[in-house]
């Protein structure tokens, strides 16, 4: 949580800053507000989503034991297609291992990212392979 110190002291931060940096701050800052509402417990794990601009991966993870529980990531293998593309396959992916690990219902964690394009791609495939949340 910022204090009114910590605040002023970010606040001076950022007027040196360039627009890189701030964006940076910014999804920081908003990836910590949703972590702070979000957590995934062994029934129903949270389903973290990372996008790069090369790669997209996907973990279920439980944080009361702090582990993985299933993971999907297109990093080691040779994806044909678009980021969107991609992503739909790791959404598919994630849903079927989850599936086999009987695990019906998750937490959606999407990082601070907006949900649009290819989240939201990701999200409709894993739902659609019968992955509730």
């Amino acid at each position: 949580m910022l204090t009114k110190l910590s605040f002023v002291r970010l606040e001076r931060l950022v007027s040196n800053m360039g627009n890189f940096t701030k964006k940076l701050r910014n999804l920081g800052l908003r990836k910590n507000r949703v972590r702070a509402k979000v957590t995934g417990t062994a029934e129903r794990p949270r389903l973290s989503v990372t996008i790069s601009n090369k790669h997209v991966s996907a973990q279920l993870i439980d944080d009361v034991a702090a582990r993985t529980i299933v993971a999907a990531t297109t990093v080691g293998t040779k994806q044909a297609g678009t980021i969107t593309e991609q992503a739909v396959l790791i959404g598919t992916d994630i849903a079927k291992k989850a599936k086999k690990a009987k695990i019906n219902t998750v937490v959606f964690d999407r990082n601070g990212r907006q949900y649009a394009g290819r989240l939201s791609a990701l999200a409709d495939a894993a739902r659609k392979e019968g992955l509730e949340f």
